[in-house]
């Protein structure tokens, strides 16, 4: 095998490391957030279900007969038995299709996931405007908590996060690899879909911006009318004894 043969096959190995640290490096605090969730209810599984294998063995051992070593090494064996059918189930990756009727409340979450795993495909710049779009879900993510479902801001955020930003990411993809350095219309696939992604991070971020705004006014609001209630009260002239 010639030197330039295992210059080959390093940097092809490199390359594909650096594309699975790219895979699971979280792009915002909400998809690390579900993935935990996922997590917990996971062991929360292997445990119920480890414990009532222990609790049926208990009650056999103390009602029909002890275990002795080899009830004890078949509770062992069932016992991993137990934890590798409940343990196994993997994180369900979202699909493109899927994000337009997520759950509002997880819909910047998932939608963080989504782009991490599309992540490694892209150029360089447009990964760095990714990393930034994960940021400006992360301040949206509080705001889709409270934020009514069947309301009109809410349908332009779905179509926004849901719709405009996975299409033109997906789009992106469907060119050949070979033609997204070529220029079409005046631009490059690649110029494009750096454009695309940093309009739709101002877009994210000012939509994030417009319902905390809305959220600082109520509050505003509110503290107008504690003043008027209360200082308001206070303030009133004391009838002369």
């Amino acid at each position: 095998m010639s030197m330039s043969e295992v210059d080959k096959i390093r940097i092809t190995a490199a390359s594909a490391i650096e594309r699975s640290r790219e895979r699971r490096r979280p792009i915002g605090t909400k998809s690390v957030a579900l993935r935990r969730q996922h997590l917990y209810k996971k062991l929360g599984r292997v445990l119920i279900a480890g414990g009532i294998v222990l609790i049926g063995a208990a009650v056999f051992g103390a009602l029909i007969q002890p275990l002795g070593f080899t009830g004890l090494l078949a509770l062992f064996i069932l016992l991993i038995g137990v934890a590798v059918l409940f343990g196994r189930s993997p994180f369900p990756e979202p699909r493109q299709a899927d994000l337009p009727k997520t759950d509002l409340k997880q819909l910047a979450g998932r939608t963080e996931i989504w782009l991490e795993a599309q992540r490694p495909a892209l150029p360089a710049p447009a990964r760095q405007l990714v990393d930034g779009i994960g940021v400006q879900l992360d301040l949206l993510a509080p705001q889709l908590q409270t934020l009514d479902a069947a309301s009109p801001a809410a349908a332009n955020i779905r179509k926004l996060v849901g719709e405009d930003l996975p299409e033109l990411v997906a789009g992106y993809q469907r060119i050949p690899a070979g033609l997204r350095t070529e220029a079409h219309a005046g631009r490059t696939p690649d110029e494009t879909l750096v454009g695309g992604l940093k309009m739709l991070e101002s877009e994210i971020g000012s939509a994030a911006r417009s319902l905390a705004a809305g959220e600082l006014d109520k509050l505003a609001t509110r503290e107008r009318y504690l003043q008027l209630k209360y200082q308001g009260i206070d303030g009133e002239d004391v009838p002369a004894s």
